[in-house]
């Protein structure tokens, strides 16, 4: 039987680095004279750093320059890493860890599939890198999801043909893509939002080994 790849996103599925991107965003936004909500947070889920500057910057009708730009980009990030300097496996949400104990027993592939160009020390930080046969970042890929670069190269690093991948995703974008690649896509998160996934959680602890065992086949 041909062994499933199982792509996880990062931010919002594997750990919750999504309250850290906010802050450093709201931080860089107040300094700029801009009210950055969490209602606006939700808008930059699955975003690319770059653009999600631009999304701030058209909210509070602010221009700059491309040096001004690049200047406020090193700053969110310088930011947001300062807050992942204390993460631990105490990061992980809930759920998350049994899922990929079970998978690793049935011997099935595990990768990563994020945009976050910090995925690595991440996975190191929480201690769970052992469980991932491959890794995809925003290092590795030009172009941001609903473009499923990162989940096609994911599967090709592990040999898995797109109909045998499965994606666990909290963003539109993010189901967007699994279903552009013709892969199955599993939502985390709002099923009212995720209406496009063909699964639907609220979280990983909803999710049980029957589940799995179907999707492995």
């Amino acid at each position: 039987m041909a062994k499933k790849a199982f792509i996880f996103d990062l931010d919002g599925v594997i750990v919750d680095t999504a309250k850290y991107h906010f802050l450093a965003w709201q931080k860089l936004a107040n300094q700029l004279g801009i009210e950055f909500t969490h209602e606006h947070n939700e808008g930059l889920k699955g975003v690319s750093r770059v653009r999600s500057l631009d999304i701030i910057l058209e909210l509070g009708n602010v221009q700059g320059s491309q040096e001004d730009k690049n200047k406020w980009l090193v700053q969110k990030n310088e930011e947001y890493l300062s807050y992942l300097v204390d993460m631990d496996e105490s990061e992980i949400l809930p759920g998350v860890l049994k899922v990929l104990e079970y998978l690793k027993s049935k011997n099935q592939f595990i990768a990563l599939g994020s945009a976050s160009k910090n995925a690595r020390p991440i996975l190191e930080k929480t201690n769970i890198m052992h469980f991932f046969d491959a890794i995809v970042d925003g290092n590795d890929v030009s172009n941001a999801k609903p473009d499923p670069e990162v989940f096609l190269r994911a599967a090709q690093l592990v040999g898995v043909s797109n109909e045998n991948a499965i994606v666990f995703e909290d963003s539109v974008a993010g189901i967007q893509a699994a279903n552009i690649a013709n892969m199955i896509s599993v939502g985390i998160g709002n099923a009212s939002v995720l209406y496009e996934a063909k699964y639907n959680f609220k979280d990983f602890t909803f999710i049980d080994e029957a589940f799995l065992s179907q999707l492995i086949g």
